[in-house]
């Protein structure tokens, strides 16, 4: 196949494009910076900074992993206003392309995340669950709605409900490992909040089965089997790291710093991946204690 794939130089999109080629797809990927693709994605991984440099190109498949980061800074009025550019403007004209071609490809894999169902408490979310209206429920919402008008198009869509990404040299994980190496890592407000996570290897072999099966369409749960509590989760972090986990992190501390933003930490979603699951997809790290084991190196 010939994949497009945005946000392709991240956390995720790069894994994936070295999983692409090393099977014998085509890769291209859109990039603020494509000369900087090929050291990134891998050398035979084409860089465009348009999407009408393909317009004489057949593609099979687009992969829609762009999105500002969420967690790095306070979600302020402008913040907001990029975070929503980056994700929902930016496949409104993902999909508006793709409309206007000859020659449509056959599947859209489009980002989403697990935020889409807001605030879940203890409840077993699946894809059949509804949302805790929020913040992150709109915004993630809106994501999809504009993926999804590729229907209209004959296209297959699949939505990816994105947990944690566990991978070395980068994400979430990386800004909460020098504390936690310092012994001055502990539970977040309550503690009882889940984090549902995936490691970026099975992230990538999801993606790769959405793509791959005709019969995958609609929102997928793209995290492990087993989420855990934020309070399991730096007990096992700490373990990982011979470190104590014990110094809490108030929540009207977190609430102060942060704001609104704040929510990300102080809530979450108990969220199984039931049609990844269903649809045949084999996890390799189905628990936290071996996933933190391969991505940190002590």
């Amino acid at each position: 196949m010939h994949v497009l794939i945005t946000g392709g130089t991240g956390l995720i999109g790069s894994a994936l494009s070295k999983r692409l080629t090393s099977e014998g797809h085509q890769v291209t990927v859109l990039s603020r910076r494509p000369e900087k693709v090929a050291e990134i994605c891998g050398s035979t991984v084409r860089g465009i900074s348009e999407l009408n440099a393909l317009e004489s190109e057949r593609v099979d498949a687009v992969v829609n992993l762009a999105g500002a980061p969420i967690a790095d800074r306070p979600w302020t009025s402008k913040r907001k206003q990029v975070l929503w550019a980056s994700r929902v403007t930016l496949t409104e004209e993902l999909v508006a392309w793709l409309g206007a071609r000859a020659v449509k490809p056959e599947v859209l894999v489009s980002g989403s995340a697990v935020g889409w169902y807001g605030d879940s408490g203890s409840t077993p979310v699946t894809e059949k669950s509804g949302p805790h209206p929020e913040y992150t429920h709109t915004l993630c919402d809106a994501w999809e709605a504009a993926a999804k008008r590729a229907g209209s198009y004959g296209i297959r869509v699949c939505l990816l409900r994105t947990g944690l990404v566990l991978a070395p040299g980068g994400g979430f994980l990386q800004r909460m490992l020098l504390p936690f190496k310092l012994g001055l890592g502990g539970p977040i407000g309550s503690g009882e909040q889940y984090m549902p996570w995936v490691h970026r290897t099975d992230m990538v072999g999801i993606i790769m089965l959405l793509l791959l099966n005709p019969d995958c369409k609609g929102p997928f749960n793209a995290n492990a089997p087993r989420p855990v509590t934020n309070r399991e989760f730096v007990k096992t972090l700490g373990s990982t790291l011979g470190r104590p986990a014990v110094i809490p992190l108030p929540a009207p501390v977190l609430k102060l710093a942060l704001g609104e933003m704040s929510r990300l930490l102080l809530t979450g979603q108990n969220a199984v991946p039931q049609k990844v699951q269903e649809a045949g997809y084999s996890f390799r790290f189905t628990h936290l204690e071996a996933a933190l084991a391969d991505v940190i190196k002590t």
